[in-house]
């Protein structure tokens, strides 16, 4: 028998090659744009900048923002959940047609998503007349947004759960089962604390896109200043009024809102660092 070989190594030069690569990209494509925001909004001094935050209009829109997320993301964190605990907990037919919609809002525009919401309960919609006769509108309210971005942010907590609770699998659950737990305690004292990691990074993505949604708010809302402008539509709202400042301070929250929440998982990760491992090679 011949001696194994020794372990091969990747050339230096190949390894700072694409590391310097990897890094160039981000730079490029992450970094630069970011800091750019907050170079624009600093450009005039702090006192533009919070000048240009403080506006009846920016605080609407920072209001509407946070009471669509509120919304949206808890209602797909209990459907991402539910849809997860049947996808792999059951067999049933069409089991892999539910998988296949629950994805569809990644393949499709979200443009599309909003223009779907105007035909179904616009003025002229399918359902739009009889809403109206009773009083309800759908369309440029807060209610057609909270559907669209809904729509939008729906595969998030379910796509994170699903691969991980499929490796798991029943058996924890199972045995629960057979000592006399009953469905709620085997949920909360088994299944819960398996997936809270998973379950933690779906709600932090689907609230990050909920909060900076724009296609499909763009056309359900119809841009109402003070109403129906969440953040992302302010921006657009004041950048087209060539008030710069204004425009990257109100983005600039949101990146700040999209950094915190990657310092919060970097935090927990580390914190929790040896749980986490463990949770992934169970």
């Amino acid at each position: 028998m011949s001696a194994p070989s020794p372990a091969r190594r990747d050339p230096p030069l190949l390894v700072a090659a694409l590391i310097i690569l990897a890094v160039g990209y981000l730079g490029l494509v992450v970094f630069l744009p970011l800091l750019t925001v907050f170079i624009e909004a600093l450009r005039k001094g702090i006192e533009a900048y919070f000048s240009g935050i403080n506006q009846s209009e920016v605080w609407s829109a920072i209001k509407l923002t946070l009471i669509v997320a509120g919304v949206a993301v808890p209602l797909n964190t209990v459907f991402g959940l539910a849809a997860a605990w049947t996808v792999t907990r059951f067999d049933f037919w069409g089991k892999n047609l539910l998988v296949t919609i629950i994805d569809l809002p990644f393949s499709i525009s979200p443009v599309i998503s909003g223009l779907i919401y105007v035909l179904l309960y616009g003025a002229n919609g399918w359902f739009g007349p009889q809403l109206q006769e009773m009083g309800i509108q759908v369309i440029f309210n807060i209610t057609g947004i909270i559907l669209a971005t809904t729509l939008v942010t729906l595969p998030f907590v379910a796509r994170e759960l699903i691969p991980l609770m499929q490796a798991q699998g029943s058996d924890e659950e199972a045995a629960a089962t057979t000592l006399g737990a009953n469905g709620w305690r085997t949920f909360f004292l088994i299944t819960l604390p398996n997936i809270k990691w998973a379950l933690m990074y779906g709600v932090l993505l689907c609230t990050a896109r909920a909060m900076g949604e724009f296609g499909a708010v763009s056309v359900v809302s119809g841009k109402i200043r003070g109403f129906t402008a969440t953040m992302p539509l302010q921006v657009e709202i004041l950048y087209n009024e060539y008030n710069f400042v204004a425009a990257f301070a109100v983005a600039s929250l949101l990146a700040l809102f999209a950094l915190i929440t990657l310092a919060v998982k970097t935090v927990l990760e580390a914190r929790f660092a040896d749980e986490l491992a463990a949770q992934r090679w169970r």
